[in-house]
Formats: structure tokens, C-alpha cells, sequence
């Protein structure tokens, strides 16, 4: 089927991507919503930058703010950033959440989890907060993931002014970050006992991450803002360097040099860069049966250009790069596959939307 369809691509210029799907807006008027993750009734839950979260319902009926979510510092990118669902929701209605929290002068990328029962967070309880803590609202990461054994990865960002952190493994500037869900490292770090870095971080020499995707067979995708130019999609391994700000593909904003260095021995390589920047937010790892066509490739959103971009890999390797959604003309600050198969975009700022793309 998806040969025939490939097929009619090439024979019939008339037809284009677009053509394979339809979008439409599931709701609209949210308050700087930067997250999405889905419930097993079909509804989903939404986390706002400016500090709430709602339950939106699969009709687009939007819920009251759930009471008990903890206070952030909403300030320049500072606020919620993302929500997940344990994996045993069904079981323990677990939430995690995680936030700018802290007062302006010692904030921190931080996690809260708690039970979610009758529109409230119940029990709620921080295990994780990044250190040390910083006095700038910028560059917290703030994505997260679970891996296949139950722990969970967190990214962190430089905190802007801070970014020579992301070189020390032993500060969680710049970091993936790993922990179970009561907040201790896996034995199975790369730094538990070494004395060569806090036995939490998992890699190393990011700028400020804001995608995370994990495949089936445990592939973890990350991707981080370069400051001009160098944005990177990478691919996480243990223990790992990526290199900022020693190595980079991006230069200051004022045009100077970061760093001379492109490449160096012992850095991890992209797996993808842009120049100049696409600002990319939230990541799929697409592997839905909706769009067989996608499926194996990187789905990014673009805030620059109001778009989504697709990586094409072949053998783990980016062999092609195209432009989605750039109709909706929205800045993508969230995308996400549902169980189903459907793709959710959330898009950025006040009166953010979310859009559902099913198959034509």
C-alpha cells in the first residue's frame, strides 16, 4: 500500500504531502501551552508555561486548572514545561511534571510527582531538582522521557550565563539527566562510582535541549537551540560529550565566536545540525501505523519558521530534510504521537492552539 501511494506521488505532480493528511484545531485560547500527553479515556492532559494544567477531553471540552500543581517562576522561558504519565497510570494515576521552581534568584529545572484523582494533584512530591540553582530564567531543557526499564530521563539546560556547566559532570548544567521515580540514580549511571561526575547525569555538553524522543528499541533522539546557527538533533549514548560550548556549529549573537572548533576527538558528532537556526521545540520519533510513511523518521517543531521539520534516516543516518504543516503557519512549540497513531501539534504563545493530524 504505501509503495502504491509513493507511487501516485511521483506520477501525479498535483498531489503533495499535505494531501496525506488533515488537520483540525482540537482547542484554542490556551494560556502559553508547551505540552501534551495523552490519557488512557482518550482525553489529554495539557501543560501551560504560565502554570497551569488542564484536562482537555478528546472533543475539545477544556477542564478546569487541576488544583495542587505547584508554584513556578514564570519568566522569560520559565514556567511549566513538560507533563508525562507514569507508565502504570491505569495502576497508580502517577503525574509527572516537570517546571521552573524556585524563587528568581535560585531557580531550577525541577520534577514534581503526584497522583492525579478528581481534577487534583494529590501526594505530590519534588524528586528531582537540578544544582546548582541559577538567578537567570532562560535554558532549562525540561523534557523528559521514560526508558524501557522504568527510569526517567530529564533534560537540563545551561541557564544561558552559566553555560562553561555544561562541561562539569558534576553540576547539572547542560545535562541528561537520569533517576528512578524516587528521585535516586540507577546503579547502571555512568558516573555511580567513579568520582568522575554526580552519579545522576547520563551525558554531558548540551545548551538547552527542548526535544526527547525514545524509539522501541531504546534509540533516545534528543535535540538542543544552538545559539546562531547550531542547532543539533543528537543521538544520546551514555556517558557522553556533546560539546557545548567547547564545540559548536553556532556562534554568539553578536556574531563571535563560541568556540573555533566544529569537531574535536572525544565529542559526540550530530546526528543533524541547522545553520542558521530552525529553533527547534518538541520531537517525534515517528512510529505510528497512521503514516507508514513516516514511519523511522524525526518529526521537529520550528519556531523560526512556523513549521515542522522532517528528518528522513536510512540506517540511522539523515538522508533527507522536509518541510511539514508550514500551512497552519503556527510557531510548533510541542509535538506528539498519540497511541492511535495521530500526530498533536501545541502551538506557542497566548491563545495557543491544539491541532490533531489525521490520515486524508
Amino acid at each position: 500500500m504505501m509503495r502504491i501511494l509513493l507511487f501516485l506521488l511521483v506520477l501525479l505532480p498535483s498531489i503533495t504531502i499535505a494531501d496525506l493528511y488533515r488537520t483540525e484545531i482540537v482547542a484554542d485560547g490556551l494560556s502559553h501551552p508547551w505540552s501534551i500527553d495523552f490519557m488512557p479515556d482518550g482525553s489529554y492532559l495539557v501543560a501551560m508555561k504560565s502554570g497551569e494544567v488542564r484536562q482537555i477531553q478528546r472533543d475539545g471540552v477544556i477542564g478546569e486548572i487541576i488544583i495542587g500543581a505547584p508554584a513556578t517562576h514564570f519568566e522569560g522561558q520559565g514556567g511549566y514545561f513538560d507533563i508525562l504519565l507514569d507508565p502504570a497510570f491505569t495502576e497508580n494515576n502517577l503525574v509527572y511534571l516537570c517546571y521552573a521552581g524556585g524563587p528568581p534568584e535560585a531557580n531550577a529545572t525541577t520534577v514534581m510527582r503526584a497522583k492525579l484523582s478528581n481534577n487534583r494533584f494529590l501526594e505530590t512530591e519534588i524528586i528531582y531538582r537540578a544544582s546548582p540553582t541559577k538567578d537567570t530564567p532562560a535554558h532549562y531543557g525540561g523534557k523528559m522521557h521514560f526508558l524501557g526499564d522504568g527510569s526517567l530521563l530529564v533534560t537540563t539546560g545551561d541557564g544561558f550565563e552559566y553555560r562553561e556547566g555544561a562541561q562539569d559532570t558534576f553540576g547539572h548544567f547542560g545535562k541528561v539527566i537520569r533517576i528512578r521515580t524516587d528521585g535516586m540514580a540507577p546503579k547502571n549511571n555512568p558516573f555511580v562510582g567513579s568520582n568522575q561526575g554526580d552519579e545522576k547525569v547520563y551525558s554531558y555538553g548540551h545548551r538547552n535541549p527542548q526535544g526527547l524522543d525514545i524509539t522501541a528499541d531504546g534509540t533516545i533522539y534528543l535535540h538542543e537551540h544552538g545559539p546562531k546557527g547550531g542547532d543539533e538533533m543528537n543521538r544520546i549514548l551514555p556517558g557522553a560529550n556533546y560539546g557545548w560550548p567547547a564545540v559548536t556549529y553556532g556562534d554568539n549573537y553578536s556574531g563571535a565566536y563560541v568556540s573555533p572548533l566544529k569537531s574535536y576527538p572525544g565529542i559526540e558528532e550530530p546526528l543533524h545540525y541547522w545553520v542558521p537556526s530552525i529553533a527547534p521545540s518538541g520531537l517525534v520519533a515517528y512510529q505510528g501505523s497512521m503514516f507508514p510513511e513516516w514511519q523511522g523518521d524525526l518529526l521537529i517543531g520550528a519556531l523560526v519558521d512556523k513549521e515542522v521539520r522532517q528528518l528522513v534516516l536510512e540506517d540511522g543516518v539523515v538522508v533527507e530534510e522536509k518541510i511539514l504543516f508550514s500551512e497552519l503557519s503556527e510557531r510548533i512549540r510541542d509535538i506528539r504521537e498519540a497511541p492511535n497513531g495521530e500526530l498533536y501539534l501545541v502551538t506557542d504563545g497566548e491563545g495557543g492552539k491544539i491541532i490533531r493530524v489525521t490520515r486524508q
